[in-house]
Protein backbone atom coordinates (compact mmCIF):
# COMPACT_ATOMS: atom_id res chain seq x y z
CA UNK A 1 0.00 0.00 0.00
CA UNK A 2 1.34 3.61 -0.64
CA UNK A 3 1.36 6.09 1.47
CA UNK A 4 -1.34 8.18 -0.39
CA UNK A 5 -3.69 5.19 -0.44
CA UNK A 6 -3.06 4.85 3.00
CA UNK A 7 -3.54 9.12 3.56
CA UNK A 8 -7.29 8.44 1.89
CA UNK A 9 -7.75 5.31 4.21
CA UNK A 10 -6.98 7.21 7.13
CA UNK A 11 -9.41 9.99 5.96
CA UNK A 12 -12.07 7.73 5.14
CA UNK A 13 -12.20 6.36 8.20
CA UNK A 14 -12.45 9.32 10.34
CA UNK A 15 -15.03 10.80 7.97
CA UNK A 16 -16.97 7.41 8.93
CA UNK A 17 -16.35 7.65 13.01
CA UNK A 18 -17.60 11.57 12.51
CA UNK A 19 -20.83 10.71 9.97
CA UNK A 20 -21.74 7.95 13.07
CA UNK A 21 -21.95 10.63 15.84
CA UNK A 22 -23.69 13.17 13.35
CA UNK A 23 -25.97 10.33 12.40
CA UNK A 24 -27.07 9.90 15.91
CA UNK A 25 -26.81 13.08 17.04
CA UNK A 26 -29.85 13.79 13.76
CA UNK A 27 -31.72 10.78 14.74
CA UNK A 28 -31.17 9.47 11.18
CA UNK A 29 -31.43 5.92 12.23
CA UNK A 30 -31.12 5.24 8.15
CA UNK A 31 -27.78 6.58 7.64
CA UNK A 32 -26.68 5.24 10.88
CA UNK A 33 -27.02 1.69 10.05
CA UNK A 34 -25.91 2.28 6.77
CA UNK A 35 -22.23 2.66 8.12
CA UNK A 36 -22.14 -0.79 9.06
CA UNK A 37 -21.23 -4.02 7.35
CA UNK A 38 -24.46 -6.11 6.93
CA UNK A 39 -22.89 -8.34 9.67
CA UNK A 40 -21.76 -6.06 12.39
CA UNK A 41 -21.30 -6.37 15.76
CA UNK A 42 -22.10 -3.68 18.26
CA UNK A 43 -21.77 -4.41 22.31
CA UNK A 44 -21.71 -1.72 25.10
CA UNK A 45 -20.16 -4.54 27.73
CA UNK A 46 -21.44 -2.46 30.86
CA UNK A 47 -25.05 -2.32 29.18
CA UNK A 48 -25.48 -5.98 28.97
CA UNK A 49 -25.97 -4.77 24.72
CA UNK A 50 -25.22 -6.97 22.06
CA UNK A 51 -26.58 -5.92 18.70
CA UNK A 52 -25.62 -8.49 15.70
CA UNK A 53 -26.29 -7.24 12.03
CA UNK A 54 -26.89 -3.68 10.58
CA UNK A 55 -30.71 -4.10 10.99
CA UNK A 56 -30.77 -5.23 14.66
CA UNK A 57 -28.86 -1.96 14.78
CA UNK A 58 -31.15 0.65 13.14
CA UNK A 59 -33.72 -1.08 15.17
CA UNK A 60 -32.50 -0.85 18.00
CA UNK A 61 -31.06 2.55 17.71
CA UNK A 62 -34.64 3.95 17.08
CA UNK A 63 -35.91 2.43 19.89
CA UNK A 64 -33.05 3.59 22.37
CA UNK A 65 -32.91 6.98 21.02
CA UNK A 66 -36.73 7.45 21.71
CA UNK A 67 -35.94 7.28 25.71
CA UNK A 68 -33.63 10.01 26.00
CA UNK A 69 -35.40 13.55 26.42
CA UNK A 70 -31.97 14.99 25.30
CA UNK A 71 -28.75 13.66 24.56
CA UNK A 72 -25.20 14.82 23.16
CA UNK A 73 -22.31 12.81 22.13
CA UNK A 74 -18.47 14.27 20.69
CA UNK A 75 -16.54 11.74 19.32
CA UNK A 76 -12.39 12.96 19.64
CA UNK A 77 -10.15 11.49 17.11
CA UNK A 78 -7.68 8.24 18.31
CA UNK A 79 -5.79 5.95 16.49
CA UNK A 80 -6.22 3.76 13.39
CA UNK A 81 -3.56 0.80 12.24
CA UNK A 82 -4.71 -0.26 8.44
CA UNK A 83 -4.10 -3.91 7.38
CA UNK A 84 -5.19 -4.40 3.81
CA UNK A 85 -8.90 -3.89 3.30
CA UNK A 86 -9.61 -4.22 6.88
CA UNK A 87 -8.28 -1.84 10.24
CA UNK A 88 -8.72 -1.52 13.71
CA UNK A 89 -8.79 1.39 15.90
CA UNK A 90 -10.35 3.54 19.06
CA UNK A 91 -12.01 6.89 19.13
CA UNK A 92 -12.43 8.53 22.57
CA UNK A 93 -15.68 10.03 23.76
CA UNK A 94 -17.98 11.98 26.02
CA UNK A 95 -21.37 12.17 25.88
CA UNK A 96 -24.32 13.19 28.37
CA UNK A 97 -27.76 13.43 28.50
CA UNK A 98 -31.57 12.94 30.18
CA UNK A 99 -33.63 10.19 30.02
CA UNK A 100 -37.32 10.63 29.87
CA UNK A 101 -37.44 9.00 33.00
CA UNK A 102 -35.78 11.39 34.61
CA UNK A 103 -32.32 10.40 35.38
CA UNK A 104 -28.97 11.80 33.57
CA UNK A 105 -25.76 10.65 32.78
CA UNK A 106 -22.34 12.13 31.95
CA UNK A 107 -20.22 9.42 30.45
CA UNK A 108 -16.37 8.93 29.05
CA UNK A 109 -15.37 6.34 27.39
CA UNK A 110 -13.78 4.72 24.01
CA UNK A 111 -14.96 3.01 21.16
CA UNK A 112 -12.69 0.12 19.98
CA UNK A 113 -13.63 -0.39 16.48
CA UNK A 114 -12.86 -2.43 13.50
CA UNK A 115 -13.49 -1.47 9.96
CA UNK A 116 -13.56 -3.51 6.73
CA UNK A 117 -13.49 -1.63 3.17
CA UNK A 118 -16.70 -2.84 1.28
CA UNK A 119 -17.38 -1.60 -2.32
CA UNK A 120 -19.16 1.16 -0.97
CA UNK A 121 -16.09 2.32 1.48
CA UNK A 122 -15.16 1.69 4.79
CA UNK A 123 -17.59 0.40 7.39
CA UNK A 124 -17.92 -0.48 10.86
CA UNK A 125 -17.64 -4.44 11.85
CA UNK A 126 -17.52 -4.19 15.21
CA UNK A 127 -17.85 -1.31 17.41
CA UNK A 128 -17.60 -1.93 21.23
CA UNK A 129 -18.00 0.86 23.75
CA UNK A 130 -15.66 0.77 26.74
CA UNK A 131 -17.09 2.99 29.65
CA UNK A 132 -14.47 4.59 31.42
CA UNK A 133 -16.56 7.16 33.52
CA UNK A 134 -20.09 7.78 34.66
CA UNK A 135 -21.51 10.31 36.23
CA UNK A 136 -25.47 9.88 37.55
CA UNK A 137 -25.77 13.50 39.21
CA UNK A 138 -28.65 15.41 37.54
CA UNK A 139 -28.59 17.79 34.77
CA UNK A 140 -29.16 21.31 36.33
CA UNK A 141 -29.88 22.52 32.33
CA UNK A 142 -32.69 21.83 29.90
CA UNK A 143 -32.68 21.21 25.89
CA UNK A 144 -34.62 23.91 24.35
CA UNK A 145 -35.58 21.91 20.96
CA UNK A 146 -34.97 18.79 20.43
CA UNK A 147 -32.50 17.33 16.66
CA UNK A 148 -35.83 16.93 14.73
CA UNK A 149 -36.53 20.75 15.02
CA UNK A 150 -32.92 21.59 14.15
CA UNK A 151 -32.89 19.76 11.48
CA UNK A 152 -33.00 21.48 7.81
Amino acid sequence: MNDFQAIADRFEIESLRGEFTDAALMHDHDRLASLFTEDAVVRIPDANVEIVGREAFRAGTERLQGMWEFFLQTTHPGTIQLDGDVASGRAYLAEFGRLRDGSSHTNYGVYHDRYRRTPDGWKFAERVYEVRYVDTTPLPGSAPHTATSARQ
